[in-house]
């Protein structure tokens, strides 16, 4: 009788656990109505349920230089991540990091902590170069090179643990979400004014919102595939960015390159 009553208590605890979460997916739309992928959706959920946030985000992100471009061109981090750049192409590159938007008008003191760096291209037969940089600060930090001005990419370093990059049909899924009230952001490099956050109530089962941009973005050409043998997925699903010096994180450049 007693392993009976036990297990009927079991599964009450494993019901109102389980009921006391949401799946929710957040798609964000351009002007024109159409899906976005690569945009940011940020959930906030209610402070009481905050402990129970997942591990959504890359420990440790790799963003590529790679023919011409950074790759990928979005990655998203926690603060306190380090960020490795690696140059793929056989010309020198280099790295400039500067807090964008918002974030960088609120804090004058985050926006003075920019980063810059070079690296040697690669050379046939030899690791490519890198550098690490750390970032601590939350915010954006838009990705250039000073020899290549075409060259542009962006870094999302996350107040939240709840983020997500949108896929191809523009929804970022966010699994066992506590319930309750919760906030929703949401970020596009190409939506130049902030979108206002958008209040959201977590149930049990599963919860479906949309978030229109005001602008409709432009259509990005796939990123190349990862060099083979390197043992990278550049970038990942998710990334992070803390300003560190410089001369804390030295570019490794191999011998005879």
């Amino acid at each position: 009788m007693q392993s009976i009553v036990a297990t009927l208590l079991i599964a009450g605890c494993a019901y109102s656990i389980s009921a006391s979460a949401g799946n929710v997916q957040i798609q964000v739309l351009g002007r024109d109505g159409k899906p976005v992928s690569e945009a940011v959706v940020v959930l906030y959920p209610s402070a009481a349920n905050a402990a129970t946030a997942p591990s959504l985000l890359q420990a440790s992100p790799t963003i590529e230089q790679e023919r011409m471009r950074f790759v990928p061109a979005l990655t998203v981090v926690a603060p306190g991540t380090t960020l490795r750049f690696t140059n793929q192409d056989r010309w020198d590159h280099h790295v400039r990091g500067n807090p964008t938007g918002a974030a960088a008008v609120a804090a004058p003191a985050a926006a003075s902590s920019n980063f810059e760096l070079r690296l040697a291209g690669k050379v046939d037969g030899k690791p490519a170069n890198f550098a690490d940089v750390k970032l601590d600060t939350p915010g954006v930090v838009l990705l250039g090179c000073h020899l290549h001005g075409s060259m542009r990419g962006h870094v999302f370093v996350t107040d939240s643990a709840w983020t997500l990059k949108t896929d191809i049909d523009g929804i970022a899924r966010f699994a066992s979400v506590p319930d309750g009230a919760a906030q929703v952001r949401v970020w596009h490099a190409e939506q130049l004014v902030d979108l206002p956050r958008k209040a959201l109530n977590v149930v049990p089962g599963p919860v479906l919102d949309t978030v229109q941009l005001s602008v409709v973005p432009r259509v990005r050409r796939a990123p190349p595939s990862a060099p083979a043998g390197t043992g990278n997925t550049p970038g990942g699903h998710v990334g992070s960015y803390s300003l560190a010096p410089v001369s804390a994180h030295p570019a490794h450049q191999h011998p005879g390159s």
